[in-house]
């Protein structure tokens, strides 16, 4: 582990290896913090991993305060009470501690908390996040504890309108975190529910930007790697929580599928967000349930792609090789193959179908799949993703 002690410039400062949670206190002070919010999710809130954590924060005589309501998929009533607790505490930054819902709502706080128009009017469209007053964005630090979103490197939050039920995407370049702690030792104590699927939601995010139309070399070359290393440690970090060379590289993967969705996703995440707001589902799960049925779709347009990937990895068979790769991981993570297995008592009715098919193709991630995402084949994919039906070539591998 010696040699995975690192300090990027990439696209933050990251301070990463084992231990270098401890430098917290000189991280406050690199980015001028002085009364940090802490915000974390209430399941990890009563851990040892926070507890320890903070304090480093008594130690070092921060003055802090704690935020932790926050949901799985964190709403709007999330943020609103967090900047009040921001505020009543004057708090002049945020320490994000957790895994991608945690940090996406701290990151939230931070921007929202100075802000005097609804958080609406900053979604990722156009050139909205203009209309934020930057000068009035709180310093962010982030500290993951999962190696999923990679939201610690990126200049996004995703939060649900709870009145329309939709995942709205907030944007502004100043929601990228200042610095960045990247300690593998945190996500040592991680469930084995919640390592496959924000390891399968890193995955995800390298194999969508890899897939996504357009010319970016640079995201492809880290979203090409990153799949990789999701492949190579996500099985050793499931199997054995406290491998830490395999959670370092898992934390790299999750980062590196960050930086590379700049890119571009696609229709993996366009039916995830939609069902994940409906039925509050493990948004990293949920990618992993749609994604064969994305592939299968998709492979007119990346077959000849996916074959280089395939190779680069080390998998043989060219594109079907790849898909039944996916499948096999899947069935070592355990998860389920339908959605009837992710989401119990499942009983979707035509109306709400059309629904979830409506949403999808509006989803900002939607744009970026390789095949045009309409109505009547997100139906086809939802439907097919219930069924569990795969193309046959796929299917044999499973």
């Amino acid at each position: 582990m010696t040699k995975l002690i690192s300090k990027w410039n990439y696209p933050t400062t990251v301070r990463f290896g084992v231990g270098r949670i401890k430098e917290l206190p000189d991280v406050l002070d690199a980015t001028g913090i002085k009364r940090p919010l802490f915000v974390t999710d209430p399941g990890l809130a009563k851990l040892p991993v926070v507890a320890s954590t903070l304090k480093i924060l008594d130690d070092a005589k921060v003055p802090y305060g704690v935020f932790s309501e926050v949901k799985p998929n964190p709403v709007d009533s999330n943020l609103t009470a967090g900047i009040a607790v921001f505020k009543k505490g004057k708090h002049d930054g945020v320490i994000a501690f957790g895994g991608g819902s945690a940090l996406d709502l701290g990151k939230l706080i931070a921007f929202q908390a100075g802000q005097t128009r609804p958080v609406w009017d900053f979604e990722d469209v156009g050139d909205w996040w203009t209309r934020a007053n930057s000068d009035a964005i709180a310093p962010i630090i982030a500290v993951p504890t999962t190696a999923g979103t990679g939201s610690e490197v990126g200049r996004a939050g995703v939060i649900t309108n709870e009145a329309t039920h939709t995942k709205k995407v907030i944007f502004h370049p100043k929601l990228l975190p200042a610095i960045v702690i990247a300690d593998p030792e945190l996500s040592v104590g991680m469930p084995s529910f919640i390592t496959a699927g924000t390891g399968m939601d890193a995955l995800a995010h390298c194999l969508e930007a890899y897939c996504a139309p357009g010319y970016h070399p640079m995201a492809d070359g880290i979203a090409v790697e990153g799949v990789r290393l999701v492949f190579e440690n996500l099985p050793k970090a499931y199997t054995n929580g406290k491998d830490l060379v395999a959670r370092a590289h898992m934390m790299s993967a999750a980062a590196m599928g960050a930086a590379a969705f700049q890119k571009g996703l696609g229709a993996i995440h366009s039916l995830s967000h939609p069902i994940g707001a409906l039925y509050d589902t493990h948004h990293g799960m949920t990618n992993a349930v749609f994604m064969p049925y994305v592939l299968a779709f998709n492979r007119d347009a990346i077959e000849v792609r996916i074959a280089r990937l395939a190779a680069y990895c080390g998998i043989k068979g060219g594109f079907d090789g790849f898909a039944k790769a996916v499948i096999k991981l899947r069935k070592e993570l355990k998860v389920p193959h339908a959605l009837p297995g992710l989401i119990k008592g499942l009983d979707m009715d035509k109306k709400r179908k059309g629904l979830i098919a409506d949403m999808a193709v509006v989803d900002p991630t939607a744009g970026g799949n390789p095949v045009k995402l309409t109505k009547k084949a997100a139906l086809t994919l939802l439907e097919n993703a219930i069924a569990g039906t795969v193309l046959d070539s796929i299917r044999a591998g499973n």
